[in-house]
């Protein structure tokens, strides 16, 4: 009955989209795009017929990674239409999205998971999932992920098998139901840096360089650059640091990653694991890599370096402020260079660019055939199977990949005479601002509200574009290359490090790298996980009022209330399932290092 279901749903919706599309959907499912190459062009189908609003399917789109709900709008709707007639309503997970979806039996169309953990283990045993292998949807409307991510489906099998507590799979590992983010061709390097430790190098060279060889200097070099700088772009107070809460999972996010970009120690449960020989380092032990965090950031609080709207502003107020100038410092890439260092700082000579501590050893991916943890699915319930994968499949072809981070071929982007990569005039312009208007074929609205809003890869930026020969990531193309610097300042931290980019830069410096692996946490009983819930709100509560501690004796006392509250939940045993784990996950990378 099962497949029968499905023949009939892939006449239906065939038949649907053949009429709306004009038979673009053909054969084994591949979609030929016409796309124009000129900054004119209005259509990423050039000479399909234009589907009416009425006409168009609309795909639920549940997204653990997202950011925004509702209607997607804008030039990636406008894609969506064009070329796939159909439009999607994005569903972020927020609290009781995921328990509501499951009881009501419907995750939605399309399924973007940020882990292959719990959740993830839970959806497919209870069947929500579509089987990507069922009437080879897969091999026949996914032909170029078919083709070229193997590696990836198969590792798909071993993540989506039941598994005993020991991580050894029960019965057979047969079922493909997707495939994990930041796919590349070649597992012989690693990843492409994103903590990388950002800096405003032009009050760095003011202050004469001062040696950076722990956290305790690094401080000291934010609080004079607070000094020199009091004020932003927008007349408002600077900051070394701006937080937010929005993506805090088991405890606050910012903080473990920071341990993460000093120590080279993955988040793992309630703590950390290290890449390089697997130990686990639990969160709340005395003058745990956490902790040690934890009390850094109250050292920045009350020394008045920390932006107080941390705890309870948004993502995007936060990048805001570091367009603005009013952040000094990001361990993150996007959260530092990549939002701040365009044309108008430039023009001013104002820079942000790496300056890792001596003593750190920040983390770094491995590259993986295998793919990451942040799943790409289809909806066991889903209409529409064929048109999701079809979409998925156009996300992973080279056009797709660069239209997901670029904006539109033709527009934004496009190969010269010699097959590389060029951003357009308008392309660079949204590049450098995301608020720049879109035309109005293209949706209108701002480049950054119309983008992309599913917020998953499907290749990594790292990795090699077969049309092009140049890796998907911008920094690398020769159309971006600017060897004699952007500015002074620029070629002040050449000079100093020795290096013209700051991937070069990275590899220069101590690194962990985190070799890939099909390993993901056992899943947890009903009633531990109800306790794992209480210990990460605890975590989460009590480590923001610890940070806003205004004395270290404030700040002692708040962090011992919440050993003792985690404790009564039952943290120890959360402890030992988490070394039990880690001795998993240890166990799989340790012939791979």
């Amino acid at each position: 009955m099962r497949k029968y279901g499905n023949i009939m749903r892939r006449l239906v919706a065939s038949t649907i989209v053949a009429t709306m599309m004009g038979g673009m959907l053909v054969g084994c499912g591949s979609s030929t795009s016409t796309t124009t190459s000129g900054e004119g062009s209005t259509s990423s189908d050039s000479g399909k017929e234009a589907v009416s609003d009425e006409d168009l399917i609309t795909l639920t789109c549940y997204s653990q990674l997202a950011n925004y709900s509702g209607e997607m709008q804008g030039w990636f709707a406008q894609i969506l239409k064009d070329k796939f007639g159909v439009k999607i309503n994005l569903v972020p997970d927020s609290d009781g999205v995921y328990e509501t979806r499951m009881e009501d039996g419907d995750l939605g169309d399309i399924v973007v998971w940020g882990s292959s953990d719990r959740k993830y283990q839970q959806a497919v045993k209870a069947g929500m999932l579509f089987n990507w292998e069922e009437d080879n949807l897969v091999q026949d409307y996914g032909p170029y992920i078919w083709e070229n991510m193997q590696d990836a489906l198969e590792a798909n099998k071993t993540v989506s098998a039941e598994k005993d507590d020991a991580g050894n799979i029960i019965g057979e590992a047969d079922t493909i139901y997707g495939f994990g983010h930041n796919v590349a061709s070649s597992s012989d390097s690693h990843d492409a840096f994103f903590y990388t430790w950002d800096i405003r190098w032009d009050l760095y060279e003011q202050l004469g360089h001062p040696a950076v060889n722990n956290l305790d200097d690094l401080i000291n070099v934010l609080e004079d650059m607070k000094e020199i700088c009091p004020t932003g772009d927008d007349g408002n107070p600077t900051y070394a640091m701006s937080l937010w809460p929005d993506w805090d999972g088991n405890y606050v996010m910012y903080v473990k990653a920071m341990a993460t970009a000093y120590y080279g120690y993955d988040e793992f449960g309630f703590g950390h694991y290290n890449v390089e020989n697997g130990e686990f380092y639990d969160a709340l032990s005395a003058d745990s890599p956490y902790l040690q965090m934890l009390a850094w950031f109250n050292d920045l609080y009350r020394r008045g370096l920390l932006d107080p709207d941390s705890m309870t502003q948004t993502y995007d107020t936060m990048i805001e402020k570091v367009q603005n100038g009013n952040v000094f410092f990001s361990i993150f890439n996007y959260a530092g260079s990549l939002a701040y260092n365009k044309a108008e700082h430039y023009n001013e000579n104002k820079i942000m660019m790496s300056l890792t501590p001596t003593e750190a050893s920040p983390i770094v991916a491995g590259l993986s055939t295998l793919g990451g943890n942040r799943i790409w699915s289809i909806g066991s319930k889903t209409q529409y199977p064929e048109v999701c994968m079809e979409i998925i499949n156009w996300l992973c072809t080279p056009e797709g990949r660069l239209t997901v981070d670029y904006g539109p071929k033709g527009l934004c982007w496009d190969y010269d005479e010699n097959g590389k990569t060029y951003f357009t005039e308008f392309g660079l312009t949204c590049k450098e601002d995301r608020t720049t208007m879109m035309p109005a074929e293209w949706g209108g609205a701002t480049f950054n509200d119309g983008a992309f809003q599913l917020n998953n890869t499907t290749w990594t930026a790292a990795d090699v574009n077969p049309e092009s020969g140049e890796r998907y990531n911008s920094d690398y193309w020769a159309s971006t290359q600017v060897p004699e610097g952007r500015c002074e300042a620029e070629r002040d931290w050449r000079e100093v490090t020795g290096t013209q980019t700051i991937d070069e830069y990275m590899n220069t410096c101590k690194y962990s790298v985190d070799v890939p692996t099909t390993f993901a946490m056992a899943t947890l009983s009903d009633d531990m996980q109800s306790q794992w819930d209480q210990i990460a709100i605890c975590l989460k509560d009590y480590s923001w009022r610890a940070i806003y501690a205004e004395t270290v004796e404030e700040y002692d006392a708040i962090v011992n209330e919440m050993r003792g509250k985690a404790m009564s939940y039952g943290y120890n045993n959360m402890v030992k399932y988490c070394k039990e784990q880690a001795a998993v996950r240890n166990a799989l990378q340790e012939p791979l290092r």
